[in-house]
């Protein structure tokens, strides 16, 4: 039989430098070999042999037998799986040494795996799923006729995935080197873990491969975590700015000290921090820019904003840390020279109408008495925050110096707008 061999790194530079997407056609080519270490020879579709029972995944896609009359709601079934299989795609963290399938932008399973070593790294760009084989023979990239056929001693397990050339997402025979950089450049995956996935995605399937440091992340109650990693590619420094760059994404950037973020580089053990909940902020319809912040039980809101919205005139006794307002007053609170005010006392402060609306966020309205005229004490008053002054004027808009632009590249967060 005739076989086709990949010379080992023929297409590494072109994986290095991919910036686009690479959509495969959907069919499985009977007969693939290529030689780049982790390296796969399909064996004939029509010839292929079963895996261990104990090996042999449950199709997660798998339909339920079709009952006579019941045709239509079994069509409607089946295209909805169908939508649900085209929204798949694949994110692939280096740092993390985590693959993650999202169904939209609803993550649904996440992986532990083993990617490449520093001298030879998993390339980063986008790719996709090209080929699916089920018992690959291994072949040895030193030597080409030197070839392992499918079963316990097999490097790649018992599943291949090509995203491109010869990387591929794969099984190994050597669990315990999950969670290590390890190969030499594919994407190793535990049996179990590969063969699952290797059901729930289809070819043409969108991988994304990224190496981020940083990952920030809003968790089903809407709590935003971060995680920061080692740099095991040693490409990516980190400092207190950059991550503070990230956690702003998210709103929550005031709400942890600096001295904490850099204990938290210091450690680089991948391990959930909490910050808090965060939500979107509404006064007669229009979205404030900063959110609010649910932290060890208080509910803070941005309290220039909400002056600004509701037209009250706002002043700050940094001493006393007491705000008072047109209305009246209350404890407040400085964040990294931002200034919050208790959810409780939005009614006293600002005599605005509302609450929060479960995940809509907090949604408030101005009382039909309407804007009250200043103070004389609080006309005067200005809004002091560390370097940070303002003249307590609605009409000159607060200036927020923690107020950074998301950043587009390095660390990537899984933001959802709160």
């Amino acid at each position: 039989m005739m076989w086709k061999n990949f010379s080992a790194g023929v297409l590494s530079v072109a994986l290095m430098a991919a910036s686009t997407p690479v959509w495969a056609a959907e069919e499985v080519s009977p007969v693939v070999t290529v030689t780049q270490g982790d390296v796969v020879t399909a064996v004939p579709a029509e010839k292929t042999t079963k895996a261990s029972e104990t090996n042999k995944p449950q199709a997660a896609t798998e339909q339920p037998a079709v009952e006579s009359g019941n045709t239509d709601k079994a069509s409607v079934a089946g295209k909805t799986d169908e939508a649900a299989l085209n929204s798949r795609r694949i994110m692939i963290n280096l740092a993390s040494r985590s693959l993650a399938l999202y169904e939209g932008t609803k993550k649904i399973r996440l992986y532990p795996i083993g990617p490449g070593k520093p001298g030879t790294p998993t390339p980063v760009g986008y790719f996709s799923i090209r080929s699916k084989d089920v018992n690959p023979t291994w072949t040895d990239p030193e030597n080409p006729e030197n070839s392992i056929a499918s079963g316990e001693s097999n490097p790649l397990g018992y599943r291949w995935m090509e995203i491109q050339g010869n990387y591929g997402i794969h099984g190994t025979n050597k669990p315990e080197s999950i969670g290590h950089y390890v190969s030499n450049g594919c994407i190793r995956m535990n049996e179990k873990d590969v063969e699952a996935l290797f059901e729930l995605v289809k070819i043409g399937t969108p991988v994304e491969i990224t190496y981020n440091r940083i990952v920030v992340e809003k968790t089903p109650d809407d709590t935003v975590a971060f995680y920061i990693y080692p740099d095991g590619y040693d490409r990516q420094p980190l400092d207190v700015a950059e991550v503070t760059r990230w956690l702003a994404g998210f709103g929550v950037q005031n709400f942890i000290s600096d001295e904490d973020i850099q204990k938290k580089i210091d450690a680089s053990d991948g391990e959930p921090t909490y910050i808090g909940k965060v939500y979107n902020i509404t006064v007669d319809g229009k979205k404030m820019k900063n959110k609010a912040v649910i932290q060890d039980g208080i509910t803070y809101l941005p309290a220039i904003d909400l002056a600004d919205a509701a037209g009250v005139n706002l002043g700050w006794d940094a001493a006393a840390q007491v705000l008072t307002s047109t209305y009246g007053k209350a404890i407040g609170y400085d964040k990294k020279d931002v200034l919050y005010c208790n959810a409780d006392d939005v009614a006293t402060l600002y005599h605005l109408d509302g609450g929060q609306s479960g995940k809509d966020g907090f949604a408030y309205q101005k009382t039909s008495a309407g804007k009250a005229e200043p103070s004389e004490a609080t006309a005067a008053t200005s809004v002091t925050t560390g370097s940070t002054e303002r003249a307590a004027d609605p009409a000159q808009p607060e200036q927020h110096p923690s107020t950074v632009t998301q950043p587009t590249d390095g660390a990537r967060s899984e933001q959802a707008d709160a």
